[in-house]
């Protein structure tokens, strides 16, 4: 069985970057590997630059804009299943509804920036998280060495 790949295109200021490697580095640690390529994803997640601060000049947000549009584009042309994060994600469209949503209705999911544990969460529902035989035989819970009428209560620590 091949591991569940996802493709990631990264766009936009150095703060998008840090995002960008928080969302890899969550990705790799549940075992989903990174594509190389669209065709090699079976998702991809886009990472967005689109400033969401209105004192920003008027000509490097739309270009900004733009490029993320067309990645979002481009992706969901290649691939089909897209995540888009980011600044843009959060951007209002003229009429008030997600600016994503309303140019690329058929995008999976969308997200605003620092939304590591919203893009995992949509990366979950869409792509199923590879079996780890190590930790996924562990119950959330824990392991209990007691019944299960029983449950201690810790109320003192010895130092």
């Amino acid at each position: 069985m091949t591991s569940a790949r996802v493709g990631f295109v990264s766009l936009g200021c150095p703060k998008a970057l840090v995002d960008s490697e928080r969302i890899i580095t969550q990705l790799r640690a549940e075992g989903y590997e990174i594509a190389a390529d669209y065709e090699g994803a079976d998702l991809v997640v886009v990472n967005t630059c689109g400033f969401i601060d209105d004192a920003v000049q008027e000509s490097l947000d739309a270009d900004a804009v733009q490029e993320s549009l067309d990645a979002i584009g481009e992706a969901l042309q290649e691939n089909g299943k897209v995540i888009v994060t980011g600044c843009l994600g959060a951007k209002a469209s003229g009429s008030g509804n997600n600016l994503v949503k309303e140019l690329h209705p058929s995008v999976l999911a969308v997200t605003g920036p620092h939304a590591t544990a919203e893009v995992m969460q949509a990366v979950h529902q869409y792509l199923p998280k590879p079996h780890d035989p190590f930790t996924d035989l562990v119950p959330e819970q824990g392991i209990r060495l007691t019944p299960r009428h029983y449950a201690y209560l810790k109320i003192s620590k010895d130092f």
